[in-house]
């Protein structure tokens, strides 16, 4: 008998050990359907939007190694001035400057204090190790260009939350290409 009691009290503890830990880091995806909304419809009236000319602002860029995604991208540099530059593989590390702003133009993110790399403002990574979107338009870009992307959530930080994004959070950037850091090939 007192082992069955034993049984049932440690069930109970279990139990209500299980039924208070909220876990914290757990996210109820449902609660985001509103902002998920407003970011798609962000991400679709600045795909169509058009220059003084009437021609489409940006860009709709889409991998070939993804096609079910893209960015949108918008050059301020001339080409002209960057004909002839190298342009990062996925595997090159590269030097970068950059500010990041969510759909309400909420500042999230910026090189602009980081000073690692020898120059302050300057952030260095690789390609491969980032959020799609970067990737996906710096592949495109040359050293000294200068851009603006769109990225939407599902090609930045998709449903994941960090201390700065909420899931479904589609992205602007203003993206430099400073210098590629480390060139390298990939091996096949």
């Amino acid at each position: 008998m007192n082992k069955t009691l034993l049984t049932i009290a440690a069930l109970a503890a279990l139990a209500s050990t299980a039924a208070c830990s909220d876990d914290k880091d757990t996210i109820d995806l449902s609660d985001y359907t509103e902002w998920r909304e407003q970011n798609d419809k962000w991400v679709e009236e600045l795909r169509a939007k058009t220059g003084e000319d009437g021609k489409p602002y940006y860009n709709v860029v889409t991998p070939v190694w993804n096609p079910g995604t893209f960015i949108l991208m918008h050059s301020f540099t001339d080409p002209a001035e960057t004909a002839g530059n190298l342009t990062p593989l996925y595997t090159s590390t590269v030097d970068v400057i950059y500010e990041g702003y969510d759909c309400t133009g909420r500042m999230f993110d910026s090189s602009k204090n980081e000073t690692s790399y020898g120059r302050k403002g300057v952030s260095r990574f690789t390609l491969n190790r980032t959020i799609e979107g970067f990737a996906i338009a710096l592949e495109r870009m040359q050293v000294g260009d200068s851009v603006e992307i769109i990225v939407p959530y599902g090609a930045a930080y998709g449903t994941t939350a960090s201390q700065n994004i909420d899931p479904y959070t589609s992205i602007r950037f203003n993206l430099r290409l400073v210098d590629i850091y480390r060139y390298e090939r990939p091996t096949y």
